[in-house]
């Protein structure tokens, strides 16, 4: 299985229009800031045993690090240390079910929209964990924990920089499809399907409704009691939220999304 489902491609379009920004002022980072943190996610791989992918958005370049978990999934590595030029690390994503791909980039979506909304020296604070099925060396799928942690803003701007994915054996259950963690409270959220009503307001909501039923501007400025000109700038703004490329796109995401 390679990552060609369509409503998978959609949200990857849409997390690399979000994700992949570069430093405002087009100056590197620091490579010893990038060091520091590429050190960080080798230490998760030799304690936790764990496969840790560090993404830098700036540069749309990953830096995995392969613990001995990975052998499990057939995926052991002589220099254990591999460069690719993505954030999406599809030699781990292919062993995902199809399934738990799709939900796994829809959590992770949500969690981004969730993140964005935190004051900035919070951000780093959270992190989203969920279960994924994922093919081991014998072919079998094994429940694996997926936790994803975005460690750093961009020191030149307010994008975001790195972030870091780490996937270890499943030694509990997690009930829901995706929890986020507060590392500094311990306190828990249950990313459910109302959690993303906040990403449209209201009248976004009742326009892009609308839209899926196929009514026209004028159908829907009529509807509403509203111009046709503030109806063409919420059909922008929900484009631009959902960082999508057209309505047909902005509905199917939305009501995957239960947006609508």
């Amino acid at each position: 299985m390679t990552i060609n489902n369509h409503f998978a491609m959609e949200i990857i379009h849409q997390l690399n229009n979000e994700l992949l920004k570069p430093a405002s002022d087009g100056m590197p980072v620091c490579p010893d800031e990038l060091n520091y943190f590429k050190n960080i996610a080798r230490s998760y791989a030799c304690t936790e045993q764990a496969i840790a992918v560090l993404s830098d958005m700036h540069t749309d370049t990953s830096y995995i690090y392969y613990g001995k978990f990975a052998e499990t999934l057939g995926l052991k590595e002589d220099n254990k240390t591999e460069r690719i030029y993505s954030i999406w690390e599809e030699k781990i994503l292919q062993l995902i079910h199809p399934d738990d791909l799709n939900s796994k980039y829809l959590q992770e979506l949500r969690f981004f929209h969730f993140v964005r909304k935190q004051p900035k020296d919070k951000q780093s604070s959270f992190f989203l964990m969920n279960k994924l099925r994922m093919k081991n060396l014998a072919g079998n799928y094994i429940w694996v924990l997926h936790r994803l942690f975005y460690i750093a803003m961009s020191p030149t701007s307010n994008n975001l920089w790195l972030a870091l994915c780490l996937y270890n054996p499943l030694l509990f259950d997690i009930s829901a499809k995706g929890i986020v963690a507060n590392a500094v409270s311990g306190q828990t959220i249950e990313l459910k399907d109302d959690n993303d009503l906040n990403i449209l307001s209201r009248r976004e909501r009742q326009v892009l409704q609308l839209i899926s039923q196929g009514r026209t501007s004028k159908d829907i400025a009529d509807e509403l009691y509203i111009s046709i000109n503030t109806v063409n700038r919420h059909r922008q703004d929900i484009l631009n939220k959902l960082q999508v490329r057209n309505s047909i796109e902005a509905c199917r995401i939305a009501k995957e999304m239960k947006i609508i």
